[in-house]
């Protein structure tokens, strides 16, 4: 009887399942030539993208005393976000208060976080003007507000529809046309994102920053050193089928049993965590913590640390 392409398929397919799943000491399934689901420049919603297709050349850094007409973009992952006339993206602040509004980032946050001028901002369609208003700070400058939150522009922006500043130290968001913090869309069981200070780490579905242990050991098997008090301080990761995530590298993509009989995934075979004392989407509290905590890369080395 002839092989259908189907049933040739699922063959393969059951191949590349037991390569991954042999020990980690052995040579697995090569990792892809390309980092599935890093988003490239250009596209919409990636770091450095354009807020509209194609769009993808260096926006002119606008001038000190103006913000222009505001206007709404739309990002892949965040939906519709505040932008100046310039397309540069809108962010509020944590800090803040918007009932009175009041801005709390001076001095250096201020060179990071420019404030945005309020003198002609003007509401562009699907701004509500009546959301718009300004504070004055110290200096006497005039900032503008989006429904009493004081707006910003992030430094690291360069390019029309660059959302960098999203999520940095889980208190800064870009602004939605309402006001309120854009948050993104669903995300993958894991993926990366582009930390400001530690680069591209792995974050879970909820944005999380996900850590390795360095007593852990990944060779000739995974084997978690993190038990009892210690899980409670750092949640292990449960298994994420590859096909749910986005960024990560496929070689030593595997799940072993702890002593507990829980399943914990592993990225390189390395076991990998979350952090209790991470309250936020892009917070990053358990980095070097005790000399032995550390953020992992895509291919799950530890972040500043040296493997062993």
């Amino acid at each position: 009887m002839k092989t259908s392409w189907r049933t040739a398929s699922l063959v393969v397919s059951a191949a590349a399942v037991l390569t991954l799943t042999t020990a980690c000491g052995q040579d697995t399934q090569p990792p892809s030539s390309q980092n599935v689901g890093i988003t490239a420049p250009g596209d919409l919603g990636g770091i450095g993208s354009g807020a509209q297709a194609g769009q993808n050349s260096p926006a002119p850094s606008p001038p000190a005393n103006t913000a222009g007409q505001l206007n709404v973009a739309t990002d892949a992952k965040l939906g519709k976000v505040v932008t100046d006339e310039l397309g540069l993206t809108l962010y509020r602040f944590d800090q803040d208060s918007a009932n009175p509004p009041k801005s709390n980032c001076d001095g250096d946050c201020a060179k990071t976080w420019p404030p945005v001028p309020a003198d002609d901002a003007s509401a562009g369609e699907g701004i509500d003007k009546a959301l718009l208003g300004e504070i004055t700070r110290a200096d006497g400058t005039k900032q503008l507000t989006v429904d009493g939150w004081p707006a910003y522009r992030y430094v690291k922006d360069v390019n029309a529809g660059d959302v960098k500043g999203q999520g940095v130290g889980g208190k800064w968001f870009a602004f939605t046309p309402e006001g309120k913090k854009a948050q993104s869309a669903d995300l993958p069981g894991l993926s990366t994102r582009e930390d400001p200070e530690l680069g591209e780490i792995v974050v879970d579905e909820k944005g999380m920053t996900v850590y390795r242990f360095m007593k852990d050991e990944a060779w000739p098997e995974p084997v978690s050193n993190c038990t009892g008090e210690c899980v409670k301080k750092w949640p292990v990761v449960s298994p994420v089928d590859f096909d749910d995530t986005k960024g990560i590298q496929k070689k030593g993509y595997m799940t072993f049993t702890r002593p507990d009989g829980a399943e914990q995934q592993t990225i390189n075979c390395w076991p990998i965590y979350t952090f209790a004392g991470d309250k936020a989407p892009g917070d990053t509290n358990g980095q070097g913590v005790g000399g032995t905590w550390y953020a992992v890369r895509p291919d799950g080395k530890p972040v500043g640390a040296s493997e062993k």
